[in-house]
């Protein structure tokens, strides 16, 4: 084989690699420009956190998944009923994700708010900015409870942080004390992102060292993923205290976690 001939491949490499990243930003880049035709069309940015607007959050995420080469499936029913959601957390897919399968606002940093053009299209889409640092545990779950009181549907990650998706961390409680303030249902959420070979992908959780740019590229390689999102009853939250309720949202959420990792994985002891 002659130098040449060995240099080939790789070039033709790259090349598909620009082609693939240059197709993916440019469909990217129609849907960033479709949820800001639907905010100003609809004028969603008048009443933002208006509960009828979730349908076109839920639009936008399911065009992002697209992008992002993720296939949504449910497994029951998404309620509707207003509720406090939590769900685990493996990566900022989650959002595009959850979003395309429940009707729900999510939870943002208030800086995120200032970001260029995203910053813009979430403030218009109705997403909840969230003022954090030391000491603002009460007013986070001041302004959680009364967006629950006018039946917005809101959804937090109360583990805070993000998994390799095996299992579920630590539930912090606090902010769930506003679903007993505003005597609104949890409804817990649980995902799960399958590969190909019917294993827990290893991609698509955001997590260890990997900046968020290098991570995004890498999905954008990434070939098709399932994500799995499993819905389980809603707790009530009559007669819980804080640490109640938290133990029992860790309770089920780990256990809702198992029982949809050992539905949709392939057994490879059985095969």
């Amino acid at each position: 084989m002659t130098q040449q001939s060995a240099i080939a491949p790789k070039k033709i490499s790259k090349l598909a690699k620009l082609f693939l990243y240059g197709k993916k930003f440019a469909t990217g880049s129609l849907v960033l420009s479709e949820g800001f035709y639907m905010v100003f069309r609809h004028q969603l940015y008048k009443d933002p956190n208006n509960p009828a607007n979730t349908r076109y959050v839920q639009f936008f995420c399911r065009r992002l998944c697209d992008v992002f080469n993720l296939e949504i499936r449910l497994h029951g029913d998404m309620p509707r009923e207003p509720a406090l959601w939590v769900s685990n957390h493996i990566s900022w897919l989650d959002v595009a994700v959850l979003g395309s399968g429940a009707r729900v606002f999510f939870l943002a940093k208030a800086e995120v708010e200032k970001w260029p053009i995203l910053g813009a299209l979430a403030k218009g889409g109705g997403t909840l900015f969230i003022n954090r640092g030391s000491g603002d545990s009460v007013r986070i779950r001041e302004q959680i409870a009364q967006f629950l009181k006018k039946d917005i549907p809101v959804l937090f990650f109360p583990e805070a942080t993000t998994t390799d998706g095996t299992q579920v961390k630590k539930v912090h409680g606090r902010i769930l004390s506003a679903a007993i303030e505003a005597q609104r249902p949890i409804q817990v959420c649980l995902i799960c992102y399958v590969n190909q070979a019917g294993e827990l992908d290893s991609i698509a959780p955001f997590i260890g060292d990997t900046s968020f740019a290098q991570h995004v590229l890498a999905v954008l390689e990434m070939p098709k993923v399932t994500a799995h999102l499993k819905t389980l009853p809603a707790i009530h939250v009559a007669d819980h205290s804080v640490e109640s309720l938290t133990n029992e949202v860790q309770r089920q959420m780990r256990q809702g976690l198992a029982e949809l990792q050992q539905h949709v994985l392939i057994d490879k002891q059985a095969s």
